[in-house]
């Protein structure tokens, strides 16, 4: 067995997978939340083991204690770590800026340069450091490898992550479109074509990552050329409490009129915004409830959400110059045939058929649910970033 253990970490908490990195399977995974507060959570599965879900609550200071506490539930729960030779820890970054186009080794420069990213990723960089800051403190015996949502979208061309404001400026201040989700539009979109058994260098394909937070990836030939969220996760499509796209404008209308602060805008389009500024609630599994309950406020939010993706797919034909498959995945992808039907309705003219027989029912495979005619395949993959973080540390190491 050869284990890499995949830490995702956020300011007052961090979640873990413990993989086996040969057989692709997941050995244990847990959290670890609430730290700092008064009160923390820790919960801890070894998914080879009869014993189910560990949990326990008590005070946890600081990533550092959390992390003793990840390692204590291994040593106590299992797997034991020391079994399953673990050769590297894979964390998850969120901004890498133009500096990271690809896993990175960490060491103290590298950790240094993600602590310098923070300006373009305030409220994730600071957390990815502090977790390896403890990760490297609680294994300082093996590599520790950096994954960036950025790095995947490195090779998009400049005409598509270019602003058209004042080039000097935008220099100065690193201001350009980077994407987000890279390692689930890596995965998905490398997923995709083993699944219909054609060469990645070959296909066009278009990646709904469909969750809270949601993106669209043009890749070509393995490679992504377009993706829809920009310099922060906020542009794009319409999500669980972010605006995506709206005109600038708006926010010197609001200011100006309604005397909103800086502050107050921002909190505005990344927390009051989407489906939830559209209907009074973030969940789209209870809008989606609402709107087929007959709720027409449900249902308009919906529309402006499929309007949206419409936009972008049509788009991303263009810019790929045409289109063999679209996959949808996350959460929202992955479970609603709904959101699924809706967003590629209207589209035959373009090749894309939905078959409901194909879509309606639930499943967790990955499987086709376009039509037999349908030109463009339309394929659900349940998305794996986890798996994907220790491929590429592995990859790096």
């Amino acid at each position: 067995m050869t284990a890499i253990l995949v830490i995702n970490s956020g300011s007052s908490s961090f979640k873990y997978q413990l993989i086996d990195i040969d057989t692709e399977t997941e050995l244990a995974g847990g959290l670890v939340e609430r730290i700092g507060e008064g009160t923390g959570h820790a919960r801890h599965t070894n998914t080879a083991s009869d014993a189910g879900r560990q949990e326990q609550n008590l005070p946890i200071p600081d990533h550092t204690a959390g992390f003793a506490l990840m390692v204590a539930a291994f040593a106590e729960h299992g797997p034991q770590l020391a079994d399953a030779n673990l050769i590297a820890v894979g964390h998850r970054v969120v901004q890498g800026g133009s500096i990271f186009t690809g896993p990175t080794v960490i060491d103290d420069a590298v950790q240094q340069q993600i602590t310098d990213l923070a300006d373009l990723a305030p409220l994730h960089n600071p957390a990815h450091v502090q977790g390896i800051i403890a990760a490297r403190s609680n294994f300082p015996d093996v590599p520790h490898v950096a994954v960036f949502d950025t790095s995947f979208h490195q090779s998009m061309p400049a005409a598509a992550y270019t602003y058209a404001i004042n080039t000097a400026l935008a220099a100065e201040h690193s201001i350009r479109r980077y994407g987000f989700h890279g390692s689930s539009h890596k995965f998905v979109s490398e997923a995709a074509a083993e699944f219909v058994g054609r060469p990645l260098a070959e296909l066009k394909t278009i990646v709904l990552h469909l969750g809270n937070g949601a993106s669209v990836c043009a890749v070509d030939g393995g490679k992504s050329i377009d993706t829809s969220m920009g310099l922060t996760p906020l542009q794009g499509l319409v999500m669980g409490t972010r605006s995506g796209d709206i005109d600038p404008a708006v926010l010197f209308h609001l200011h100006r009129k309604a005397g909103m602060s800086i502050e107050q805008l921002d909190t505005m389009l990344n927390k009051e915004s989407g489906m939830l500024g559209l209907t009074g609630n973030g969940d789209m599994r209870d809008v989606e409830d609402a709107a087929v309950a007959g709720d027409a406020v449900a249902q308009a939010a919906l529309d402006v959400y499929y309007h949206r993706i419409k936009g972008y797919v049509g788009n991303y034909i263009a810019q790929l110059g045409g289109l063999d498959v679209i996959v949808f995945t996350a959460g929202v992808g992955e479970n609603s045939g709904i959101i699924r039907e809706g967003a590629l309705r209207g589209l035959e003219g373009l090749g894309i058929e939905i078959d409901p027989a194909k879509n309606d029912p639930f499943s967790r495979v990955a499987r086709v649910v376009s039509t037999d005619a349908s030109r463009v395949t339309v394929l659900v993959i349940p998305t794996n970033e986890e798996l994907e973080i220790a491929r590429e540390t592995r990859a790096v190491i």
